[in-house]
């Protein structure tokens, strides 16, 4: 039988037919969707947040989630045992393990845990068919098929998410990804010669037209039973994790906008269609060969089951060692809360004595500067919140149609803000933008190849020494446009009334606990960092405001709690600002630990003298782990700031890097801890939440982004290679923005880079699930907990740990299975 397709726009090919099953069973259908909604996103560089790689994952126990990606992927949720090794009996004594055995109802003895860390422990893992036909290839002589695959979809994806105009969702933008990948596969004679595989060609050229099709036929032809159907597509995903978490990240955005869209079955219908190729070629090519491959494949299907099982069992005294080590730091940080439980009881704060406030993100690098700031008067009040300080906006600077968002990857925004400029002002920033897109796009024009080089060289010549010997600060482009101390808030087109700016203020204001009283300086501080050269810079900036800096949520925020209308609407609201109070606007920048602040309103010279000794501290304090404590005051000023400008830095700060805790209560309850920058701290008075609105809000969102954070870093320690982006020196930036390539290909890599975690010597990073603390009853933290699917799964299965901590300074753990 023969039948006719289109190998391309310009001709046609005659092709011999291959069994064809149209369309999925409803339980194939179930097992492929489940499969494609078990990949988390990843952000596009320019608004780089940490994410949770296992996110969609979490309403399993971690541990099983452990060994089921250990047994498809040889993806590793845990360390190594040389890890472990190397911390044994340092931080880790015989009564972390003791404690960790029983709290995982394991019968191990020390002595059976130490013995584990030198056994030997070889496990078998799941091969997807290419894996199995490279078991077989002569690897001398040949190129691994695993790589070639990679290889090919990693450079196909590259090109066909190049930013095109958005046409209102996704889905539409990118419309046809599996067909486009099958055309040009088509047509590219280089594959089957590269690989040496006669022929091969000719199994694309089979292949049906649509996605879904493709899939069935694939699941019928390949024997695979319905129980397997998800872990093999997972698998075969996780061999492509990074495309894979780049299409989720575009329907994570499709989403928020209520759309939805089929780019991950269309994904996954090109790895699928790799491994039917490869099963048609092998049976083609060798039947002797096809038999023994089917033998191992029908096998390998029938035990998966248990081989995953197996896994679970394997990696069991691996997980009493990694409870250990959080018990070590749990043990640490509840004597802490003890011991300034007692001594916060006999300091009660005094609101009339405050003479500052400021208001930090609770980022885990603003609790040094707030310890620092707080060490210079008695009378200086910090406070921890979200670093978008509550406002879901998105910012659209003058002068050009894109905006950015400014809030959590979790959230949508639903405001739009924009500077108040004189007209002549927007015209020149206009003018400016046309000229730089006229530039840059000759420079992609194919033709200027070699025209632009050859007209601009020299002058790239002199770019190049000038930023080697006189470093300066590089910016978000869109930092560098003009903005002013007032702004225009639209929603839906329309402007917001005073009555909703003054109800988004309110909100803000209740959740940072500034509702009540005002000392006569309010700083609002967000933050951001200082790096060159650097394509994962945003993920230094605040991940609660996108991957960007706070400095427009601040001024926005400024610009609302100093608006006299607003204020007058807040007094009917039952808030009452003082007429001396105001509201400034400033910027932490967390890689020098500098402050700037804008707006009209001045830092009086006493709280200027206050944030200069602040930073003095911090960077005194940050100079440990930069190995540069040796030095003097002025020579670690000198060298914090050249790390913020030298373009071959790689290491410019830390980061988040070592986070381990997430502290919600007053501050005055943690005033007197050092949490050595390793503690997320939100504020929080459980007595002024009597309907548990803000305790949710906490819970849901902050928290949520802590874990984000925190098991990013986790996961990039345990598996760089499978979770983190490698080397910084090799990375390739694709198209701009979507991510980057560690050398000239290979998968697009996600997650942090080794530089971040590591300082060449010992890692950064201590790989510790989040131990979050809440000042409030347990009962509140419970209903919380029953009322939010998400929150009970984090705490139940084991992505946190979640404890009550009392106001006489006991600590209970919560479990909502317990409760």
């Amino acid at each position: 039988m023969m039948r006719s397709i289109r190998k391309s726009k310009a001709d046609a090919k005659t092709i011999l037919a291959q069994p064809v099953e149209s369309h999925l069973s409803d339980n194939q259908k179930q097992a492929v969707m489940k499969a494609c909604e078990l990949i988390a996103p990843t952000w596009p560089l320019d608004e780089l947040i940490a994410v949770n790689p296992w996110w969609e994952m979490r309403d399993m126990p971690f541990t099983k989630v452990s060994a089921k990606v250990s047994a498809l992927r040889k993806a590793q949720c845990l360390m190594p045992k040389s890890y472990f090794q190397e911390v044994w009996m340092e931080t880790l004594l015989p009564d972390h393990l003791e404690q960790a055995a029983q709290d995982l109802g394991k019968d191990f003895s020390v002595e059976t845990l130490e013995r584990y860390l030198i056994e030997d422990d070889e496990r078998s893992h799941w091969h997807n068919i290419s894996d199995l036909v490279d078991s077989g290839r002569d690897r001398k002589y040949k190129m691994a098929w695993r790589d070639e695959i990679t290889h090919q979809v990693s450079q196909f994806c590259a090109d066909f998410f190049r930013f095109k105009e958005n046409e209102g969702c996704y889905g539409r933008t990118y419309s046809g990804l599996y067909s486009e990948w099958l055309g040009t596969t088509r047509q590219d004679m280089g594959i089957e010669i590269l690989m040496a595989e006669d022929g091969l060609t000719q199994h694309f050229l089979d292949l049906p037209e649509e996605p879904e099709t493709l899939l069935a036929t694939a699941l019928v032809e390949l024997r695979v039973s319905d129980d397997v159907v998800t872990d093999y597509m997972q698998a075969l995903l996780m061999d492509v994790n990074g495309w894979a978490s780049w299409v989720a990240y575009l329907r994570w955005q499709d989403r928020l906008s209520g759309y939805d869209n089929q780019l991950m079955i269309e994904f996954l219908a090109i790895r699928v269609a790799w491994e039917l190729v490869l099963w048609r070629h092998q049976r083609d090519r060798d039947r002797s060969v096809f038999n023994e491959l089917k033998v191992m494949w029908l096998h390998q299907m029938n035990i998966l089951p248990e081989l995953i099982r197996m896994h679970e069992v394997a990696q069991e005294k691996l997980w009493v060692w990694q409870r250990a080590s959080e018990i070590a730091y749990q043990t640490n940080v509840s004597q802490q809360l003890k011991h300034s439980s007692d001594r916060a009881e006999s300091e009660t704060p005094s609101e009339a004595q405050t003479v500052l406030q400021a208001a930090f993100c609770i980022d885990v690098r603003s609790e040094v500067i707030r310890r620092a700031l707080e060490s210079q008067d008695a009378r200086i009040e910090t406070i921890g919140v979200a670093g978008f300080f509550g406002l879901p906006i998105e910012y659209h600077p003058v002068g050009t149609d894109v905006s950015r968002p400014q809030l959590p990857g979790l959230l949508k925004s639903g405001i739009k803000v924009s500077p108040l400029l004189p007209e002549l002002t927007k015209q020149d920033a206009s003018a400016k933008l046309n000229k730089k897109a006229r530039w840059i796009e000759w420079g992609n024009a194919a033709p200027a190849t070699f025209s632009m080089v050859e007209a601009t060289g020299l002058m790239y010549a002199f770019k190049l020494l000038r930023n080697s010997l006189f470093p300066h600060d590089y910016e978000h482009p869109v930092n560098h446009l003009p903005t002013s101390d007032s702004f225009e808030l639209t929603q839906d087109e329309a402007e917001l009334s005073n009555e909703q700016k003054a109800d988004l203020a309110a909100g803000i204001l209740t959740a940072m606990g500034l509702d009540r009283h005002f000392a006569e300086t309010v700083l609002l501080v967000g933050h951001g960092s200082s790096s060159c050269n650097n394509p994962h810079a945003a993920g230094l900036d605040c991940g609660a405001c996108g991957g960007q800096t706070g400095e427009i949520n601040v001024r926005v925020l400024a610009f609302l709690l100093n608006d006299s209308a607003v204020r007058e609407t807040l007094k009917k609201k039952g808030i009452v600002i003082p007429d001396n109070t105001r509201f400034i606007a400033a910027m932490h920048n967390t890689t020098t630990d500098e402050f700037t602040s804008f707006g009209s309103e001045k830092v009086s010279e006493t709280v200027k003298k206050w944030l200069s000794q602040a930073t003095v501290l911090a960077r005194q304090e940050r100079a440990i782990r930069l190995g540069l404590s040796h030095l003097e005051q002025n020579e670690v000023h000198a060298r914090i700031k050249r790390r913020a400008k030298d373009w071959s830095q790689v290491r410019p700060e830390w980061g988040l890097s070592n986070n381990a805790a997430f502290i919600v209560a007053p501050r005055h309850r943690t005033r007197h801890v050092n949490f050595e920058g390793r503690s997320f701290l939100h504020d929080y008075d459980w007595q002024q939440d009597k309907d548990l609105s803000l305790l949710t809000q906490i819970m849901t969102a902050p928290m949520v982004v802590a874990n984000w954070i925190n098991l990013q870093y986790y996961a990039s320690v345990c598996d760089n290679l499978v979770y983190g982006s490698g080397n910084k020196v090799l990375h390739n930036v694709v198209d701009g923005c979507i991510g980057v390539f560690e050398g000239n290909g290979g998968d697009l890599r996600i997650g942090l880079p080794l530089q971040s975690l590591h300082n060449g010597n010992t890692w950064m990073h201590e790989p510790l699930r989040l131990s979050v603390y809440i000042d409030a009853p347990l009962e509140a933290i419970a209903e919380v907990a029953a009322n939010n699917e998400v929150v009970r799964q984090l705490i139940d299965n084991e992505w946190l740990y979640c404890f009550c901590w009392d106001r006489d300074g006991s600590v209970e753990r919560f479990l909502s299975s317990k409760a």
